[in-house]
């Protein structure tokens, strides 16, 4: 087996045929002569900056060597952490996972490193290197001896967050393989596990789920409360937002799951519920008050969507008005008017020519709104599912086959098979006034459907 050049040799070749004396590519890469020539003696090892300057003094890509860096550096040698880690840095700037990948699968049997790759791991995640931090994380879970440890289920709340994608069947895998850590996490830290669980299971219908982890986060959060009233020196906080938050935002879960089983009465009441916590806050801080503001907003609009499901149509106007200052609101707001006007045979035509042009920034993926991207993706599936059946209502077929397909492409993409089942029972209504085209995009849809994915 030919063993691949290493770095000094591809460098001593190009010093040759570019007739380069050792001085002068010292000049040129602005590494001492005398450090220069050790490193291509082999007898002292290459720093990342010099990797660099020797990278870009032969014309080359930054990262064009890291591969061997890696292999040389950390596999073929004792790895040293005053390398690895601007290694995992560059690597991780720049893209290059496989590098860090094949690097770290062989550095974690030195267990002496796994606190110093968690702290990475976290300033990766801290600065959007999701990938980067994902496979940290990962390397650091399966290497944790201590299985009962707070860094652990750290590890494992973050790769929970660094897996969500728009496929619900991985959501859920996810979901279900952290819960169980949940109660190794600090106390605060549970409260934004417990949060962004409900979110998950919130796109995923589990309404009795939701339910579940909303009171059990009234619960811890009721408790923090009560200890944090009773410390005499106070703690930094360690929760991403303040402790009132996540009982008002829990209590708000409470109205929306009350509002999906069509319980408005009570979705109102938890409404006036968690929108009185937040007016509890006496001499509010800056960030504070910009939740209360947040959470009054939602309070104003989440009133008049309880009502229209109620079929109480006397408050679109003011709801118009709400959404004209609330343009975040938007795709949530338009999957309950129509759900609404679907439901009582009234007509939004009004409404939905005002925001016309809002609906098509979300139909061509120009909008963003306020909330995440699994909630983004559940709302945009279930507005078009809503507006097709209101335009199919309407007679307007073309136009209603048109939304329907859309609402169906992004069911098969997810898997989101209970709206993938709505979708394919309404077109099954109106299939025979569909065009040639709708029905070529219709079956190619459902061949993907039904083309099983074998995952390991």
């Amino acid at each position: 087996m030919n063993l691949a050049p290493t770095i000094r040799v591809h460098t001593e070749k190009y010093m040759r045929e570019q007739n380069l004396k050792l001085q002068h590519f010292s000049d040129i890469t602005g590494i001492n002569v005398g450090t220069l020539s050790a490193i291509l003696k082999g007898s002292r090892p290459m720093s990342m900056n010099q990797l660099n300057q020797i990278t870009s003094a032969m014309g080359l890509e930054k990262g064009y060597f890291y591969e061997s860096y890696g292999v040389e550096s950390f596999i073929e040698s004792a790895p040293h952490w005053r390398r690895l880690e601007p290694y995992l840095y560059e690597c991780a700037e720049i893209g290059k996972l496989d590098c860090i990948q094949q690097v770290i699968t062989h550095v974690t049997d030195d267990r002496s490193y796994i606190e110093q790759l968690f702290e990475v791991a976290e300033d990766f995640f801290v600065k959007g290197l999701k990938e980067a931090a994902l496979i940290l994380y990962e390397c650091v879970a399966d290497s944790e001896k201590y299985q009962h440890s707070e860094r652990l289920a750290l590890c494992q709340y973050r790769i929970f967050l660094l897996h969500k994608t728009l496929n619900k069947f991985n959501n859920l895998n996810a979901a279900v393989k952290f819960e169980p850590y949940i109660d190794k996490l600090n106390e605060e830290i549970q409260l934004d596990a417990l949060k962004d669980l409900a979110n998950l299971y919130s796109t995923m219908n589990l309404w009795d789920k939701v339910f579940e982890l909303a009171e059990e986060s009234i619960r811890r959060t009721d408790l923090q409360i009560q200890l944090h009233f009773m410390r005499r020196k106070k703690k930094p906080r360690v929760a991403f937002y303040p402790l009132f938050t996540y009982k008002a935002y829990a209590i708000l879960h409470k109205a929306h799951v009350s509002g999906e089983r069509r319980q408005y009465i009570q979705a109102l009441e938890y409404t006036d519920i968690y929108e009185e916590v937040v007016n509890k806050i006496n001499d509010p801080t800056g960030e504070e008050q910009e939740l209360i503001k947040l959470f009054k907003g939602w309070a104003e609009g989440n009133r008049y969507l309880y009502k229209l499901l109620s079929g109480d149509f006397e408050v679109l106007n003011d709801y118009h008005v709400y959404l004209d200052a609330n343009h975040g609101e938007i795709s949530t707001a338009f999957v309950y008017i129509l759900q609404a006007a679907n439901q009582y045979f009234y007509n939004v035509d009004n409404t939905l020519n005002r925001f016309k042009d809002k609906i098509d920034d979300i139909r061509t993926k120009k909008y963003v709104n306020i909330y995440n991207e699994q909630a983004s993706n559940f709302r945009y599936i279930r507005l078009f599912y809503e507006l097709a059946k209101y335009r199919l209502n309407q007679n307007l077929i073309d136009q209603g086959i048109d939304d329907l397909i859309t609402s169906l492409q992004r069911c098969v993409s997810s898997n989101d098979d209970m709206m993938c089942i709505k979708c394919i029972d309404l077109y099954g209504k109106y299939r025979h006034f569909a065009s040639k085209t709708q029905e070529k995009q219709y079956t190619k849809l459902i061949d993907k459907l039904s083309v099983p994915t074998f995952r390991s």
